[in-house]
């Protein structure tokens, strides 16, 4: 890509990638012979994998543009195949998921983006809470039970993979189980929807408390995936640092209030009109002096590089501090190959960056997906050619990123080696 063009225009957002893969394990649960249809799904490359490791496992599905339809009446295995689940970590909601369905499971310690220790722990624990056997043998781990018994749980950390895990074994279970310390992000709610629209009955999602009375049968739905609240920050944090002026739509305001603060707070006039935000950027933004990353509703993770390569050219110094994964800071290295000022502490917690009047493009690397998003946008607002490679990463969370980039007027485009 070659930097230096003012984004304009308007960008549609599609489904949130951290809401259909939790629901693609929700539809195990479903033991009629009723179809179940998911719209607005996205394609992306993590989704792709999940839908194979479920015709692995039996389930029946066409998918159409954003539309999938899914039956799982003759599901015929309960083991996940290793190569897919070593490939995506997300596949960890599986277990829960055909736990209960099957009364066993058989997985490979999972995938996913090198991002820090990300044990699964709390999966496990909560799982046995409720009444698995759990054995690991040979890198898998083997679970069983005659049937989960509700309980009450409590997390040591709000975990939404964990959150997520627990409410879908929890379905089936006999009587009611309480997750205390529950993660609160829309994805959750937004399987908690789907769920209970199957005929499922949990509350509570969005706060720190749910409750999940078992049923014992679920049916087919129709269900609309929101949308992808860091995508359209991603977009957001792209018209930032491009001194842009670029409208989302298909968005959900309220999911980015963090976001939408601190883009404030750095000098960004944002407009929110029911499912759309216009996003009027200056030049040259202002430095944040604190950006911390914290569970929902605090400023998301999954953000952290992307603003950090809109602060790279802030007027000022800015501090970023990690508090979610011990090692989310592996595209600074990257930035400052493009002449950003970034320090990073010893304890790999906090990040110290110096606003400089420009970056210049380089040849980078994507160490992971959201610091793949980072050096796109700081490609766009830097001067010259920047070339990224690792895009496998970017392709985990993004649905044609650089087309809908191509639109709002950047002067980007994806190559093949050979090029």
């Amino acid at each position: 890509m070659h930097g230096g063009r003012r984004l304009e225009g308007v960008v549609r957002i599609g489904g949130a990638k951290n809401s259909i893969l939790p629901i693609l394990a929700a539809v195990l649960l479903n033991k009629s012979t009723d179809e179940i249809v998911l719209t607005n799904v996205p394609r992306i490359s993590d989704v792709v994998k999940m839908v194979q490791i479920l015709r692995s496992l039996g389930a029946e599905i066409t998918w159409s543009g954003t539309d999938m339809v899914i039956t799982t009446y003759n599901l015929s295995g309960f083991a996940v195949d290793e190569k897919l689940m070593r490939e995506m970590r997300s596949t960890i909601f599986l277990m829960g998921a055909i736990l209960a369905r099957f009364g066993q499971v058989c997985i490979s310690h999972p995938g996913g983006c090198a991002i820090g220790q990300r044990p699964i722990d709390l999966h496990l624990k909560g799982l046995m809470a409720l009444g698995a056997q759990l054995r690991e043998q040979h890198g898998y781990i083997y679970a069983s039970c005659s049937r989960l018994i509700g309980t009450d749980i409590h997390l040591d950390f709000p975990s939404v993979g964990a959150t997520e895990n627990i409410m879908l074994a929890a379905v089936y279970a006999r009587g009611t189980t309480v997750i205390n310390n529950a993660a609160k992000e829309p994805e959750i709610v937004d399987l908690q929807n789907i769920l209970n629209k199957m005929g499922a009955k949990i509350c509570g999602a969005g706060t720190d408390q749910i409750k999940i009375v078992g049923v014992s049968q679920l049916h087919g739905v129709e269900y609309n995936v929101i949308p992808d609240r860091i995508v359209a920050g991603t977009y957001m944090m792209a018209a930032a640092a491009t001194g842009g002026d670029v409208t989302l739509e298909n968005v959900i305001p309220n999911h980015l209030d963090a976001v939408i603060s601190k883009l404030r707070e750095a000098g960004v006039q944002i407009r929110e009109e029911n499912d759309r935000i216009r996003i009027q950027a200056p030049e040259q933004i202002n430095a944040l002096e604190y950006v911390r990353t914290l569970p929902y509703p605090g400023f998301p993770t999954d953000l952290q590089a992307p603003i950090m390569s809109v602060l790279a050219r802030a007027q000022g110094t800015s501090i970023i501090v990690e508090n979610v994964f011990d090692s989310r800071f592996k595209h600074v290295g990257e930035l400052n190959r493009m002449g950003a000022q970034i320090i990073v502490t010893s304890d790999n917690r906090t990040a110290v960056v110096h606003g400089v009047k420009r970056l210049t493009g380089a040849s980078v690397s994507a160490p992971d997906l959201r610091a793949g998003a980072a050096l796109v946008i700081a490609g766009l607002a830097a001067e010259g050619k920047t070339t990224i490679d690792g895009l496998e990463h970017i392709n985990r969370g993004y649905e044609n990123l650089e087309n809908d980039l191509a639109k709002l007027g950047a002067d980007i485009k994806r190559i093949s080696s050979d090029d």
